[in-house]
């Protein structure tokens, strides 16, 4: 049976790179052969050039026309396999960007589930809730600022006519204390000696007197 099908193959399968290497073995085979043709052939152009027109030079010509059917022929496989080594690696590259980007596409879709299982814990009408708790307490917080800033005893608005009257009282008591004591207010009077002066300042003829 096996004979008929062939046996599976156990081995690791062949890709693209080990293909190329293999090829690239066997176009350097073939440059290494073109270099002992090209060498054949120069050896013989030499020969040709310092030979008469005879036998002898038309059997070196014949022999150097075979070297260079054989050297065109290798020429010829040495290109085709050229080509097939251009298409693989072509291939191979085609490969290396797609291999790029299916590791894109996966890191996009565990990127997509981990925000997925993120944004699953969020709630958005308790964030919703939060802000508007916040505001309230920042309504609080004014509130207490501004009632902790008030001052006291101060009316918060004060009448003109109350301001007239108020400062009409104050001329009239001025007058009257004046009119009873017969003397400055207060707030005119000189300055009164401190009690803490133990004499009474000199009169001018008392200083005259002691300076003479």
């Amino acid at each position: 049976m096996n004979r008929i099908f062939g046996s599976k193959q156990s081995g690791p399968k062949p890709t693209l790179s080990g293909a190329i290497t293999n090829i690239d073995t066997r176009i350097a085979s073939i440059d290494t052969k073109l270099k002992a043709l090209n060498g054949e052939l120069s050896a013989y152009q030499e020969k040709l050039s310092k030979l008469r027109e005879g036998p002898g030079k038309q059997a070196i010509k014949q022999k150097a026309l075979k070297v260079l059917q054989r050297r065109k022929a290798y020429e010829a496989e040495k290109e085709k396999l050229e080509g097939q080594v251009w298409n693989m690696e072509q291939a191979s590259s085609m490969q290396d960007n797609l291999k790029n980007v299916m590791t894109q596409v996966d890191a996009m879709k565990t990127t997509k589930k981990e925000l997925q299982k993120q944004y699953g814990k969020i709630d958005i009408d308790k964030i919703e809730q939060l802000q508007d708790e916040m505001a309230d307490l920042m309504d609080v917080g004014n509130e207490i600022q501004e009632s902790l800033a008030r001052s006291y005893d101060i009316p918060d608005e004060v009448d003109e006519t109350e301001l007239d009257a108020e400062l009409e009282a104050l001329g009239m008591e001025q007058e009257l204390e004046m009119e009873m004591g017969g003397a400055v207010p207060g707030f005119l009077q000189d300055e009164v000696m401190p009690e803490f002066v133990d004499e009474p300042p000199q009169t001018e003829d008392k200083v005259k007197e002691a300076a003479g």
